[in-house]
């Protein structure tokens, strides 16, 4: 059997081939995978509005709404219960973070009392700033049941009320940063 030679035409033929095929199953795993994505983010999203805010029989996400403040948008949750406002929750965040970007949910009262905070995201230093997840700690309970009206979101460290998480300031000052930020939007028009 004769050996082929290998041309410039061959070699771009089979690129092109693999190519091809490697795209397509790539496409295809996207289209079968992005449906199971899709509610498992909603799913997320739900049990953190529903960790947040007080009983209610309305689907907060049917009245979302966004807000910007300080060149940022934050969104909001509605929660109602026969027909009145018993909570909103808040979608913020905040780079601030020893590890980058912490994302929160934080639940407000009508009053724009902390009612709870859960934590969507984050990247902080594995048993030092991840603490200020429930799963972690009971650290940001210290948050529930306060107005920032009256309650200074800032680590004592820095004249606050916040007790900081130990050895991360940098974690503790960007959680409050974020609560602050959802706090402040919802005060300055967030009321709806």
């Amino acid at each position: 059997m004769a050996k082929k030679e290998s041309t410039f035409m061959s070699m771009v033929l089979t690129l092109l081939i693999v190519t091809l095929v490697a795209s397509a199953a790539l496409g295809y795993i996207y289209e079968i995978t992005k449906g199971p994505i899709a509610a498992s983010k909603l799913a997320k999203l739900n049990n953190a509005i529903k960790q947040v805010v007080p009983e209610y029989d309305t689907i907060p996400g049917d009245e979302v709404y966004k807000m910007g403040i300080d060149g940022d948008t934050l969104v909001f949750y509605p929660a109602k219960k026969d027909g009145e406002l018993v909570g909103t929750a808040i979608s913020t965040f905040t780079n601030k973070g020893f590890g980058g970007n912490i994302k929160l949910m934080v639940g407000l009262l009508p009053d724009g009392t902390i009612n709870n905070i859960s934590v969507l995201e984050h990247k902080e230093t594995p048993g030092l700033g991840d603490k200020m997840s429930k799963k972690k700690s009971e650290w940001s309970i210290q948050f529930n049941g306060k107005n920032p009206s009256d309650f200074k979101l800032k680590v004592t460290k820095d004249g606050g009320d916040v007790d900081a998480i130990t050895a991360s300031t940098i974690s503790s000052r960007a959680f409050c940063d974020a609560v602050e930020r959802a706090h402040k939007a919802y005060m300055e028009g967030g009321k709806k």
